[in-house]
């Protein structure tokens, strides 16, 4: 009885002596937080993605207190974060454009066939550099959903057809799919982009080979170039890419492609 009372004595002695250590060490060694990173922090959404290009939001709240970093820099928050952070500090509010993640491949398995039977890890990064891709189309989608594990706002779905699906309501642009994404098909354009857009990333510049492996992919027959009157659409790398300074979305790109691979951005 007396060991265990002992004991127990002890371990009391012994566990006040460590909160008085701390409580010591938490003066002595105390850093005075400035008081605009903790108000910056409570406008922030939490949700610490990097998207910002620091560590979470407490790095971002850090880099504004001390004008390292833009006060519209929470791709998360757009407008709504930008104004409360730009009252926190004092300066006008700065506008910041929502953007939205884009899957830029149409290679599904009714259109684009698979090389064989995969059975390997299934995670696009191994199939990448495994075999560079499970489809015919060494461009195209893999569909097994990195970008869906990586997205910390559950926007992205993997689809039975053998892609993924975006929810663009939930959506936040913060940019972790894209830079996830072994395949590069994933990008991002700001919410309000209307006009043209190319659903293939697909650059091998031999349309019998694109014909044999996908049946939504860019032949670069240059038809949407030349039908294209504002000159808002050209071919780089065998790929449309559109000048939405200049797009005017009359659709005569999106109507010519005989793979249909454009469509309007609404």
């Amino acid at each position: 009885m007396n060991t265990i009372l002992i004991s127990a004595l002890v371990a009391l002695a012994v566990a006040f002596l460590l909160g008085l250590l701390l409580g010591i060490f938490k003066q002595v060694f105390y850093v005075e937080v400035d008081p605009k990173v903790e108000e910056i922090r409570s406008c922030l959404p939490g949700a610490n993605c990097g998207a910002c290009g620091f560590p979470g939001c407490d790095g971002f709240a850090n880099a504004v207190a001390s004008g390292k970093a833009p006060t519209n820099g929470c791709t998360v928050g757009a407008n709504e974060v930008a104004t409360k952070v730009a009252k926190v500090m004092g300066v006008e509010a700065s506008t910041s454009v929502k953007q939205v993640a884009h899957l830029l491949c149409q290679g599904c398995h009714s259109v684009c066939k698979p090389k064989g039977h995969y059975v390997g890890v299934k995670s696009c990064t191994a199939a990448k550099l495994g075999v560079n891709g499970i489809k015919e189309c060494d461009w195209s989608c893999i569909g097994f959903g990195d970008c869906a594990v990586a997205c910390p706002f559950n926007a992205i779905t993997v689809t039975d057809d053998g892609l993924v699906n975006i929810d663009k309501t939930r959506c936040t642009g913060c940019g972790i799919c894209v830079n996830t994404c072994p395949q590069k098909v994933l990008k991002l354009f700001p919410e309000n982009t209307k006009g043209a857009l190319a659903l293939c990333s697909c650059t091998n510049p031999k349309k019998q080979v694109i014909m044999k492996n996908c049946k939504r992919g860019c032949i670069k027959c240059g038809k949407c170039e030349r039908s294209c009157e504002p000159g808002a659409l050209k071919l780089v790398n065998g790929i449309p890419q559109i000048d939405y300074s200049l797009c005017d979305s009359c659709g005569k790109c999106v109507d010519g492609c005989p793979t249909k691979v454009l469509t309007l951005l609404k």
